[in-house]
């Protein structure tokens, strides 16, 4: 299914009949037009300048690579660099996030999704603990599965989402999952989840969309939760 109207986008998903729901951290729990990833961006740009001694433009260029390849960029420089993975994270994710409203409204929303709610995130559980926290949104999650947990496999590798599963211990068959990139969909279809894109101008958003992984297709997640959770 893939319809403009956030309102339209989740006919037939009966939220009484989902037991978890799995949620995408960055540029999902957020707004991508809020450019706090742009931040992380940055400071992975500066990470390979100063690891490399390359100018900002050829850092720039090989971060897009990697990501395009590996899944993320880490994974690239770990595979290809035998990069320190806990260096890598711990330098690109010291944001600052303090000119970030929390948002009320999206957590009175998430708090009244039935079941239980994860985050599963390729970056690491401090970076999605500050996120949250600063959103208002922090205590609403039973956990973060993480780049860490992944033992540092991103999606959409399947086995960190066979991973996940099994650490949280639900049904897919009775599982959500958001996420604003859509291949990152395609095992968590092949699972037996139902699936959420919730597409972005950012041009990687819909790489893989095609295929019948995607089920719902959204543009803004309040808008999704508003409609979706009006009858709970």
């Amino acid at each position: 299914m893939s319809m403009h109207d956030p309102n339209t986008t989740t006919s037939g998903l009966d939220p009484s009949q989902i037991s978890c729901w799995v949620f995408d951290l960055d540029n999902t729990l957020y707004p991508q037009a809020s450019n706090l990833f742009a931040r992380v961006s940055r400071r992975m740009t500066g990470f390979i300048e100063a690891e490399f001694s390359l100018p900002e433009d050829d850092a720039r260029a090989l971060q897009k690579r990697l990501f395009l390849e590996y899944g993320t960029t880490m994974r690239g420089l770990m595979v290809e660099h035998d990069m320190d993975p806990i260096r890598f994270l711990d330098h690109v994710h010291d944001i600052d996030v303090s000119d970030m409203a929390p948002d009320p409204r999206l957590a009175a929303l998430i708090e009244r999704l039935p079941g239980r709610r994860v985050i599963f995130t390729n970056g690491s559980v401090p970076h999605a603990d500050r996120i949250t926290r600063q959103l208002g949104i922090d205590h609403l999650f039973e956990g973060t599965f993480d780049i860490v947990a992944a033992e540092f496999i991103p999606k959409p590798d399947p086995r960190p989402y066979h991973e996940m599963i099994a650490r949280f211990d639900f049904d897919p068959s009775r599982a959500v999952m958001v996420e604003d990139m859509a291949k990152n969909l395609k095992p968590a279809a092949e699972l037996g989840m139902t699936t959420v894109w919730l597409r972005h101008d950012l041009e990687w958003s819909s790489d893989g969309a095609t295929g019948g992984h995607v089920h719902h297709e959204i543009s803004d997640l309040t808008a999704w939760l508003e409609h979706i959770t009006e009858t709970v």
